[in-house]
């Protein structure tokens, strides 16, 4: 059977990304299935799967803010970042002396577009080669920072007085924000090695952990053919795109893959490139794209004829 939309899929431990999309390839026996952005094997949370033409969709739900729940560890700093690297700094137990204020203020001090140099551990590539590689290779070249956005943070639990004090904090951040640098970048301001020692994904757009299912959940679902009521409608997804309705010769034209003249009011902002289109009923058409200077809104990805797979998002009317 081939499913239409996006699976909020609960991420163990242990896993890859691409684990995940390989096990519900055999769990539900179909292939065109993609993950909406990578997750580090020891990293658990949410983790959206695009099935069938909802893979479309990649890009847009990829682009969509992350929430992570991370804890910092101060005192040893290791070369991957994390608590699965190699230490390779690491100060006397009990010398790390931190005040909460100090604390709370340098992570605030994050909020904003802050520039960031990625991990050599990491996917990024530099001259044709993923950084890991080189790092697995024992060499450390020299990488462009680049700039995110940090939503929010807010610290969720403190212990200054362990050894090794630790801190607990939520992050809303961009699409490209790697946590583990973060947690060494605070650290370096309270003037520390500090390295990350635990990370949840708790939410990925509108989609929240509890929101979320386990293997044993979807292959359950799936055994009974109750899959698609765990599908959420991907378009309900892409909220950072304005939505579009357009009369019904309009969407005619629309399904043909011609281009439209922008309604009014279609575009929030001047930044606003894409909008999602739908017809007098609410039936999606596809994803537009601004031309401003001539007044149309081009055909960018046309899903006419798509037979969408939970028309209903979970815990909607």
């Amino acid at each position: 059977m081939n499913y239409e939309g996006v699976l909020p899929v609960h991420k163990p431990a242990g896993f890859t990304s691409h684990d995940v999309v390989a096990k519900l390839r055999r769990i539900v026996g179909m292939k065109r299935i993609g993950h909406t952005g990578t997750l580090d094997p020891q990293v658990t949370g949410v983790l959206p799967l695009c099935l069938g033409r909802a893979t479309r969709f990649v890009e847009y739900i990829q682009d969509l803010p992350k929430q992570y729940e991370a804890e910092l560890t101060f005192g040893y700093s290791t070369d991957t970042e994390d608590w699965t690297g190699e230490t390779i700094e690491r100060l006397e137990p009990g010398s790390i002396k931190l005040s909460e204020t100090a604390v709370r203020s340098a992570l605030q001090s994050f909020i904003g577009t802050i520039d960031q140099v990625p991990p050599m551990y990491s996917a990024v590539k530099v001259g044709g080669k993923k950084l890991y590689e080189l790092a697995r290779e024992g060499k450390e070249v020299e990488r462009k920072s680049r700039k995110v956005d940090i939503y929010e943070m807010e610290t969720l639990a403190l212990d200054l007085d362990a050894e090794y004090p630790k801190v607990r904090f939520r992050v809303l951040c961009s699409k490209g924000t790697y946590i583990r640098t973060l947690c060494v970048d605070i650290g370096r301001t309270l003037g520390y090695p500090a390295v990350m020692t635990q990370l949840v994904r708790s939410s990925t757009g509108s989609i929240t952990l509890d929101r979320c299912f386990t293997f044993e959940q979807i292959e359950e679902k799936h055994r009974a053919g109750e899959l698609s009521s765990l599908l959420i409608q991907a378009d309900r997804l892409v909220t950072q795109l304005p939505s579009v309705t357009v009369t019904a010769s309009g969407a005619k034209h629309a399904v043909q893959g011609k281009s439209l003249p922008i309604p009014d009011g279609a575009l929030r902002s001047q930044q606003d490139e894409l909008v999602k289109v739908y017809d007098p009923s609410g039936l999606f058409i596809g994803i537009f794209r601004a031309d401003r200077e001539r007044g149309i809104l081009r055909p960018e990805k046309v899903f006419a004829g798509q037979v969408q797979a939970g028309a209903q998002v979970a815990g909607e009317s």
